[in-house]
C-alpha cells in the first residue's frame, strides 16, 4: 500500500503511517502538503496521512483548509510523541557541533536547549528529516540536525543526544485519508469512534448556538471545535468539528440531520476509530 507524506524519509508523518498500517506500507514522501493530497487524488498513492494539530503548536490550519477542497474520507487516526534528538554524521562529537538544521517548529520547541548551548546557532531548514539528509549528504563543517531517531537509522547518523524538546506532553495527532468510499480501517482496537465534519451557519445571533444544540440535545461529546475563514464570504466561517460517535449510529444520524436543518452546508468527513 502507498501512502503519501509531507516531508523526506524519517519524518514523524512516517512515524505515523508505521502506527496506522504497520511496516508494509510503502511511504511517498511529497514536499508540500498540497501535493500529498494531490498524489492521492490522481490515484498515485493509495492513501494519505497527514498532520491536524499538535499539543503546543495548536491546528495545522493549511490541512484543515485541504480537506474542504479535496472529497476524501479519514479512515483512521493516530497521535504521535514527538521526541526532538540532536543528530550528526558518524565521528562528530557534541563539542564539534557549531550550527544545529531543523524546521523552525522543531527549532522553536527546544528553546531551552539552545538556552544551555549558546554557542549553537539555529538555521531552520524546510523538513526535520530532510535536515539530517542534507548534512550527513553535504556534512557543513559543524552542521547538526534536529530530528526523529527514525530519520537518524534511514540516513545512518548518530544521536548526540536525545529527547532535547522543551516538553515531554509533545503529541502530533494525524489523519489517514482515503478515496471517496474507502470504509474505516476498524483494526482490533476497542477505542470509541469517533466522526469528523465541517459546517456552516447564516450569520445571525445564535445561529451556532442552535447548531450545536443539535449535539448537546443528544449527549453526544464534543471533543474538538477549531473555525476557518470562508472564503469569497468575509467575516463568515466554517465549523470543524469531531464527535465521539459512528456517522451511522442511529443518535448520531439523527444529530447530523437535525444539524444540517440548522446550517447553510454540512459534510461528514469521516469516521474512524479515535487514537
Amino acid at each position: 500500500m502507498k501512502v503519501a507524506f509531507q516531508g523526506e524519509l524519517g519524518a514523524f508523518s512516517q512515524q505515523a503511517i508505521v502506527q496506522l498500517l504497520g511496516t508494509s506500507a510503502k511511504p511517498v514522501a511529497q514536499p508540500w502538503f498540497d501535493q500529498v493530497f494531490d498524489a492521492l487524488a490522481t490515484k498515485k498513492v493509495d492513501a494519505a496521512v497527514i498532520p491536524i494539530e499538535n499539543t503546543l503548536r495548536g491546528s495545522i490550519y493549511e490541512n484543515y483548509d485541504l480537506l474542504l477542497k479535496h472529497d476524501f474520507v479519514i479512515t483512521g487516526e493516530t497521535n504521535v510523541r514527538i521526541v526532538h534528538n540532536l543528530i550528526a554524521p558518524p565521528g562528530m562529537k557534541f563539542s564539534d557541533v557549531k550550527k544545529v538544521y531543523s524546521h523552525t517548529v522543531a527549532l522553536y520547541q527546544c528553546i531551552d536547549f539552545f538556552a544551555e548551548n549558546p554557542q549553537l546557532e539555529k538555521e531552520v531548514f524546510y523538513d526535520t528529516a530532510g535536515s539530517v539528509k542534507m548534512v550527513m549528504e553535504k556534512r557543513p563543517a559543524g552542521g547538526a540536525a534536529i530530528a526523529s531517531e527514525l530519520a537518524a537509522k534511514i540516513y545512518k547518523a548518530k544521536i548526540l543526544k536525545r529527547e532535547i524538546e522543551d516538553d515531554s506532553q509533545n503529541f502530533t495527532r494525524f489523519f489517514m485519508l482515503e478515496r471517496k468510499g474507502a470504509k474505516p480501517r476498524a483494526g482490533k482496537t476497542s477505542k470509541p469512534w469517533k466522526t469528523s465534519l465541517v459546517f456552516t451557519t447564516k450569520n445571525i445571533p445564535g445561529a451556532l448556538f442552535k447548531a450545536l444544540s443539535a449535539l448537546a440535545l443528544r449527549d453526544l461529546n464534543l471533543t474538538k471545535i477549531e473555525s476557518r475563514p470562508l472564503r469569497g464570504k468575509p467575516w463568515e466561517y466554517l465549523f470543524y468539528i469531531d464527535i465521539v460517535g459512528r456517522a451511522d449510529d442511529p443518535v448520531v444520524k439523527n444529530a447530523l440531520a437535525h444539524l444540517g436543518e440548522v446550517s447553510s452546508f454540512l459534510r461528514v468527513l469521516g469516521t474512524y476509530r479515535a487514537a
